[in-house]
């Protein structure tokens, strides 16, 4: 039998500062559809204070082709590691899941940039249902996206 709890984690460098990719998910997720528009069209503030854990937002996004939306709670921000863990409470994912968790947390690298690490965490609702990897990738690119918009914008 195979568990119905998974973990997916993954590792991507940016040049960006690990504050920088922090403070955005942490503080500005309402500004990611701008850094990642075909990604992200929208991140509102459903409840609480950008900036602060137990605020809860709500996203539309567009993975694997499909508009979908998740309302999540900001868990907990730390600022001391660049880290900021969102729990899903409704939503797309939650017709497949019946727990999620996307932690985000960047790590400044010595020479200037950062390493972003990636985890989800979750329990499936029955064993037909496939691990999330494509939205793994999608976190991973949507950091590449907030870089690539950065360094656009430093030039």
């Amino acid at each position: 039998m195979t568990s119905l709890f998974g973990k997916l984690e993954a590792d991507v460098e940016i040049k960006a500062s690990a504050e920088l990719h922090h403070e955005i998910f942490s503080c500005r997720p309402h500004h990611v559809n701008t850094m990642s528009p075909d990604k992200i069209q929208k991140c509102d503030l459903h409840e609480g204070e950008w900036g602060k854990h137990g605020t809860i937002i709500c996203w539309n996004y567009t993975h694997d082709g499909e508009a979908k939306v998740a309302k999540e709670l900001i868990e907990k921000i730390d600022d001391e590691n660049f880290s900021t863990t969102f729990k899903v409470i409704e939503g797309d994912l939650l017709k497949d899941y019946n727990s999620f968790w996307i932690i985000v947390k960047a790590s400044p690298k010595e020479g200037g940039g950062s390493l972003v690490h990636w985890t989800l965490e979750y329990e499936k609702k029955h064993e037909g249902i496939p691990d999330p990897h494509s939205l793994l990738d999608f976190c991973v690119h949507t950091s590449k996206d907030i870089c690539a918009h950065h360094s656009k914008n430093e030039k």
